[in-house]
């Protein structure tokens, strides 16, 4: 049995690595084209919506006819559900792995907050947080759509609460927090200067965001715990001038 070769004019030529070779060629040239397409879809989303997201408006952006689009994504939902992915794995590449980069407990808590906050403040995407532009929209949608959504909501949430578990696991904060309650109060911090910055362009929502996080921080954290947060900014005060 000749295997991965082919007999050919009486000369035994192996022709399977040339052409493995080419096909992972061909394989990676077809990654490295959707994933540049899904971050230009990412971006289009935070900003306009996934709806908005359709292959005409997308081939538009990318120079691409629709056909080449449709060789990567079947249908609009398709295309919505890859870019809800794409924007899973920026969030896990810029928030999440460098928190879990940090000591459990209070530091990685921290990080995870502080983390959330540049990542939006940053611009990333053009509209802000991603998921909060998509949570908004299909919330009332059902589908898959909206169940990847909020799917993935929940993981977050789920991680500030391992977070704070861990912070009392280690004795940094008090037994007696709720986590999934401090994980609410976060995460809805957290909305709420996305929101304020991007219907107000107020620049100073994640400054109170952050400083509204550390204050909860600090009001349940132990001595040990407090001492691994960032220093509490001195308030400026206004003098008078004499008359």
């Amino acid at each position: 049995m000749i295997g991965d070769s082919e007999l050919t004019g009486g000369l035994l030529v192996d022709v399977m690595p040339e052409t493995r070779a080419a096909a992972k060629g061909r394989k990676a040239r077809g990654e490295g084209t959707r994933q540049t397409i899904l971050e230009v879809a990412v971006n289009i989303a935070s900003a306009e919506g996934l709806e908005g997201l359709t292959i005409g408006h997308l081939a538009s952006q990318l120079s691409m006819s629709k056909s080449g689009l449709f060789a990567h994504f079947g249908s609009k939902e398709d295309l919505q559900l890859a870019t809800i992915e794409a924007a899973r794995s920026v969030f896990i590449r810029e928030v999440i792995r460098p928190a879990f980069e940090a000591e459990r407990g209070m530091p990685r808590l921290w990080k995870l907050c502080d983390g959330w906050l540049d990542h939006v403040r940053g611009g990333v995407c053009s509209g802000g947080c991603f998921f909060a532009a998509a949570a908004s929209e299909f919330d009332s949608r059902p589908g898959p759509v909206r169940d990847r959504i909020a799917e993935i909501m929940r993981e977050w949430l789920g991680i500030l609460r391992r977070a704070v578990v861990e912070s009392q696991e280690a004795g940094q904060m008090s037994k007696d927090v709720d986590p999934m309650q401090l994980a609410f109060e976060f995460n809805s911090f957290e909305l709420g200067a996305n929101w304020a910055f991007q219907l107000y362009g107020d620049k100073q929502a994640f400054s109170r965001a952050r400083e509204a996080m550390l204050e909860r921080l600090r009001r349940h954290s132990t001595k040990s715990g407090c001492s691994l947060l960032p220093p509490i900014k001195e308030k400026r005060v206004r003098v008078r001038a004499k008359r």
